[in-house]
C-alpha cells in the first residue's frame, strides 16, 4: 500500500475522531449550560440526550431491565440505544468504534503520538502485559456479576427510577468540572502512562473495551496475514497502536484489535495483509468504520422514530432532585 493511501487513511481516521470529539464537546457544553440553569435559573438550555452515551453502567442495568421485562428504560433511553448500537457494531464490525469514534480512544491516540514524537514509547513484555490486561476483564466481570447475578428485578427497577440514576449524568459532569485531588492525580497518572505506553487505558483498564473486544471475536471480519507473502518485517506491529504481535498468527482474532487499519497501511508487501470477511473473502477495509458509523446513525434514527431518545423524566423533576442533592 503506497504512502499516499497511508496518509489518506490516517487523515480520514483523525478527521472522524476529531469530528466526534468536537461533537462530544458541544454536547458537554450544552449539558453544562443545562446544569447551570438547574442551579441558578436564567436562560433555559436543553439537555441533549447524547450525553447519556457516557453512562454505560446505567445502560447495562437498563439492558438487564429490558431482558427481564421487555420494557425500555424511561430514564436514560438514549443511553441504552447507544449502548446496544455499539455492542452490535462490535459483533459485526469489530472494535472500529474504539479505533475510529470513541473520544477516550481519540485522546489516548493523541497522547500516544506525543510519546512517539518524543521517542519514549515503551512496549511492555507479554509477561507484564498479560496480568495488566486482566484488570479490564476483572472489572467487566465485576459489573456483569453485580448487575446480572446480584440484582433482583425489584432492585433493578428501584435503581433505574432512583434519584441517583436520574441525575447520574450530572454527577458525571461534576466529577470532571470539580475533581478531587485524588481524581486529578489519577487522571494525570493515566495521561503520563499513555505517553509512554500507548493507549494504556484502552489496553489494560477499560471494561467497556473488554466487552467489545470479546464480542468482536465473533465478528465475520478479521485481519488476515498471508504467510507466504509476508516478509516478516514487522512494520505492521510497529504501526499497531495496541501492540498486537501480528506476525505470530495468520488470522488476527485478538480482542484488543480496534480495527484502525494502521497495520494494513504500514504493510508495503502486496497481498501480505488484508481484511477478510465471510467465507474468507477479501473485502473493502473501510467497511469497518463505515459500518460502525452507519449502525450508530441508524440507531439514532430508530430511537427518534420509536420515541426512545428523549427521557420521560420531566425537567421539573430533575430540577427538584438537583436542588435536593447538590
Amino acid at each position: 500500500m503506497n504512502a499516499r493511501l497511508t496518509n489518506r487513511t490516517h487523515l480520514l481516521r483523525a478527521l472522524i475522531q476529531g469530528l466526534y470529539l468536537g461533537f462530544c464537546m458541544l454536547v458537554g457544553v450544552q449539558f453544562f449550560l443545562f446544569c447551570k440553569w438547574l442551579a441558578a435559573g436564567g436562560a433555559f438550555h436543553e439537555r441533549l440526550p447524547a450525553v447519556e452515551a457516557f453512562l454505560p453502567i446505567s445502560a447495562l442495568v437498563g439492558l438487564y431491565h429490558l431482558i427481564l421485562t421487555g420494557t425500555w428504560d424511561p430514564v436514560h433511553p438514549a443511553g441504552l440505544f447507544i449502548f446496544i448500537a455499539i455492542v452490535c457494531s462490535a459483533l459485526l464490525f469489530r472494535k472500529a468504534f474504539c479505533g475510529w469514534i470513541c473520544p477516550v480512544g481519540t485522546i489516548s491516540s493523541l497522547l500516544q503520538s506525543i510519546g512517539q514524537r518524543m521517542n519514549t514509547r515503551l512496549r511492555p513484555s507479554r509477561w507484564i502485559a498479560l496480568p495488566l490486561s486482566s484488570i479490564k476483564y476483572l472489572l467487566l466481570g465485576f459489573f456483569i456479576y453485580f448487575i446480572f447475578f446480584n440484582m433482583s428485578p425489584s432492585q433493578v427497577e428501584s435503581f433505574l427510577m432512583s434519584p441517583y440514576n436520574i441525575v447520574a449524568d450530572i454527577k458525571m459532569l461534576n466529577f470532571f468540572i470539580d475533581p478531587t485531588a485524588t481524581t486529578l492525580a489519577a487522571i494525570g497518572c493515566l495521561a503520563v502512562l499513555s505517553v509512554f505506553i500507548g493507549n494504556f487505558w484502552c489496553k489494560y483498564l477499560c471494561p467497556y473495551g473488554a466487552l467489545l473486544g470479546l464480542l468482536a471475536c465473533a465478528s465475520p471480519f478479521q485481519i488476515k496475514r498471508h504467510e507466504k507473502a509476508c516478509l516478516n518485517c514487522k512494520k505492521c506491529e510497529k504501526a499497531c497502536p495496541m501492540s498486537i504481535e501480528i506476525t505470530r498468527k495468520n488470522i488476527i482474532r485478538n480482542p484488543d484489535c480496534i480495527g484502525c487499519l494502521e497495520c494494513l497501511n504500514a504493510c508495503d508487501t502486496k497481498g501480505s495483509l488484508c481484511l477478510c470477511g465471510p467465507f474468507g473473502k477479501n473485502v473493502w477495509p473501510y467497511i469497518l468504520p463505515v459500518g460502525t458509523i452507519s449502525i450508530l446513525l441508524l440507531s439514532w434514527l430508530t430511537a427518534r422514530l420509536t420515541g426512545h431518545w428523549i427521557s420521560s423524566v420531566p425537567t421539573g423533576v430533575i430540577k427538584q432532585i438537583y436542588s435536593a442533592l447538590f
